[in-house]
């Protein structure tokens, strides 16, 4: 009968917590967050358009606030172009580091705009330009056709004239380890185009990224071809342009080390 009242008197309690706790959320669905300060940045982008070859290039200013755009320098030139200037020209795809698209240099530095963060100093703008020493498509793309008929003249496949019988190519897990450091090389061109050698033997030196990427195949246990693949190296311009100034291990956004690979190169071809 004592348990009968208590759960009488529970149901005709009125429902004051309840209440309460709505009407909290009511207050606080209608607060108005505060607004951040205006924090202006300018950005130095050089423009060049081919269709007015007469024109020099020039470094066109565009200021944003960094509270209306994304971290990365790539978020504040898609804002650009979205909102300001559409006829802004640069390559863009994954926006994760990934793809290489947008390689250009920025405040002096090689890098991806999708993983450079905005430098937020007060008072500090940032210049970006193309990839250095390279003929310019148009504003911030280079042409890239010989650094990609660089790569294809390595031959960057397997070849092995004896597959086997049944399954896969196998590979032990020492083996699979030399190639750490040198498969995830996303082409962006960072590395060669950082580079003094190539700057002024491009025609004929290699670079770090394509050597970087015959190294890549020369370690593979699975190809068969490494003794040709080295014979094509052993010239004069191809790799021996090499300085080993480090520029291009310096400025990787992927902290790759194409120095060493092709120092590792040199050696094997040393001791042949």
């Amino acid at each position: 009968m004592q348990s009968l009242t208590i759960a009488r008197s529970l149901l005709t309690r009125p429902p004051i917590h309840f209440t309460r706790a709505l009407s909290t959320t009511v207050s606080r669905a209608q607060a108005v967050p505060a607004e951040k300060p205006v924090q202006l940045k300018e950005f130095k982008i050089y423009r060049w358009n081919p269709d007015e070859p007469a024109k020099k290039p020039i470094l066109q200013s565009y200021t944003l606030d960094l509270n209306q755009t994304g971290p990365m320098v790539l978020d504040a030139l898609i804002k650009i172009k979205n909102e300001i200037d559409p006829t802004l020209t640069f390559r863009r795809s994954c926006r994760e580091g990934i793809c290489g698209s947008c390689a250009m240099n920025i405040d002096g530095q090689n890098t991806l705009a999708c993983l450079c963060r905005i430098d937020r100093k007060e008072g500090k703008d940032t210049k970006i330009y193309p990839l250095p020493h390279m003929y310019i498509v148009k504003d911030l793309v280079p042409d890239l056709t010989l650094f990609y008929k660089q790569y294809k003249s390595i031959q960057p496949w397997l070849q092995n004239d004896n597959p086997p019988a049944q399954g896969e190519f196998l590979q032990s897990p020492e083996d699979r380890k030399k190639l750490d450091g040198l498969y995830e090389c996303i082409l962006c061109a960072c590395c060669s185009t950082s580079c003094p050698s190539y700057w002024w033997n491009q025609d004929e030196y290699l670079g770090p990224a394509t050597l970087m990427q015959a190294y890549r195949w020369i370690a593979d246990s699975r190809d068969a071809y490494g003794a040709e693949r080295k014979e094509k190296l052993q010239n004069e311009m191809s790799l021996y342009r090499c300085h080993t100034i480090f520029n291009c291990s310096r400025t990787c956004p992927k902290g790759l080390n194409p120095a060493a690979a092709i120092a590792k190169i040199k050696l094997e071809l040393a001791a042949e």
